[in-house]
């Protein structure tokens, strides 16, 4: 694998503190410039690099920034917090043909805080999470043995997520895949320093960190190809 992202230049880290506290338009368009070349463009080159190199090990994932990076805008317009602007940078790849927030992904973001690196179902409706559920109640040997991976406890450990106190309705309390059908959340995910952006390592440690979780996105999207709210792109 050749590493084409150098790491995110030191201005990255240092826009993102000053919008932290500079939360508001008026000094964003003063600063917007530095976001363009220091902020957004180096995320569509990580992005892409990406996306080249995930054609070897997950090709079914869209790897369009237009489609994978977010908005640094918020949508305030139900949020008590009317700050204008996100203070990270974050891009979510997810299977063609599904809907980008209801299907299992793959995600980063960069924030003065540190690197988060992740996968999985983070906020799944109802219907999804019926058919996944389904999908665990009836494959849940296959699931444990994803989980029990070497390379997956290696990097993850174990499966994170908001979980029930008991079984879902429809589920009995002694089935054999009890404590993963109370999961409402099915994540996977490393944290790292916030310099650690800046690092050649970023791109190596994002491809290996994707590549292993593949098994488990891919096992939680195997039932939702035809899930009826997952809709169009």
């Amino acid at each position: 694998m050749k590493n084409t992202f150098p790491g995110f230049p030191p201005e990255t880290l240092r826009f993102l503190r000053a919008l932290k506290r500079n939360n508001n338009r008026e000094w964003f368009l003063k600063n917007k410039q530095v976001y363009e070349e220091k902020v957004k463009t180096p995320m569509t080159e990580l992005v892409l690099a990406l996306g080249r190199e995930m054609k070897r090990f997950a090709p079914e994932m869209t790897a369009d920034p237009a489609r994978a990076i977010y908005r640094i805008y918020r949508d305030v317009r139900f949020s008590p917090n009317k700050m204008p602007y996100k203070t990270h940078v974050a891009a979510l790849f997810y299977p063609r043909g599904m809907q980008k927030h209801n299907c299992a992904g793959l995600y980063f973001h960069i924030a003065p805080e540190g690197v988060e690196i992740a996968g999985g179902v983070y906020m799944p409706d109802p219907e999804v999470l019926r058919a996944i559920r389904g999908h665990l109640a009836a494959r849940h040997p296959m699931f444990r043995s994803i989980l029990a991976a070497p390379e997956f406890r290696k990097f993850f450990g174990a499966m994170d997520g908001e979980q029930l106190t008991r079984p879902p309705k429809g589920f009995a309390a002694d089935h054999p895949a009890a404590d993963l059908l109370r999961y409402k959340q099915f994540l996977a995910g490393v944290s790292k320093p916030p310099e650690f952006a800046e690092s050649p390592r970023l791109f190596i440690t994002l491809v290996q960190l994707f590549s292993t979780m593949m098994p488990f996105v891919r096992f939680l999207n195997e039932p939702l190809r035809g899930t009826v709210s997952l809709g169009k792109l």
